[in-house]
């Protein structure tokens, strides 16, 4: 067993452990004797820091979504040009496949998890939403300077995210002619439908 850590130090490392083991195995397929074992810690140890795998999960997409978006979100809000942010907040889910498959998997189990359990989602609700809430921003700056068409950031931007997610849960589950490229190609797709152009971005 590990060495004694901090309660926070603790719960990050039984996140982590968790991580690998959702994207090998599965939500349903993952026990708290299956975190215990891969954070190399007893299922008191798991069961003192969490109710249960449903708490370790959304944790785990806490963890994810903060770590995932952060220079994403930094780089679309620094973007003077919102066609360009658009595409740099489009790339980052599915222009890496290396980057973007695991992130997927996870956000697919969480979503099944949240169809069971709503509360599961609206607990955490504010703090998974941040490529959705820089949208929302890089759309209310096209909307103010004319670059986009004249809609409701919060409406467009929460449309665009379902259909990401959409996008995205079916990839992740192999469904035939649906990959990267193509996921990529129709979201900005479903953005120029929305907004206007956004695959060419302005000079300059």
């Amino acid at each position: 067993m590990n060495r004694r850590l901090a309660p926070d130090l603790r719960r990050q490392q039984i996140i982590a452990a968790a991580r690998t083991v959702i994207v090998e195995r599965g939500l349903a397929a993952t026990s708290l004797r299956d975190i215990a074992a891969a954070a190399q810690v007893s299922v008191g140890t798991v069961t003192y820091h969490f109710v249960g795998v449903d708490e370790i999960l959304s944790a785990v997409v806490i963890t994810e979504s903060e770590s995932f978006y952060a220079k994403v979100v930094q780089a679309a809000d620094s973007e003077p040009d919102p066609r360009r942010a658009m595409l740099i907040l489009i790339d980052s889910l599915f222009g890496d496949p290396d980057k973007t498959s695991e992130h997927w998997k996870i956000w697919a189990d969480y979503w099944a998890a949240t169809a069971r359990r709503p509360e599961i989602a609206d607990a955490y609700a504010d703090r998974i939403r941040h490529w959705q809430n820089c949208l929302e921003r890089v759309i209310a700056r096209g909307v103010s300077d004319s670059t986009f068409r004249s809609v409701d950031p919060n409406a467009t931007a929460l449309k665009m995210a379902a259909y990401s997610d959409g996008l995205g849960i079916q990839m992740s589950q192999q469904v035939t002619g649906l990959d990267h490229r193509t996921a990529h190609r129709w979201l900005v797709d479903f953005a120029e439908l929305l907004l206007g152009p956004v695959s060419r971005p302005a000079p300059g």
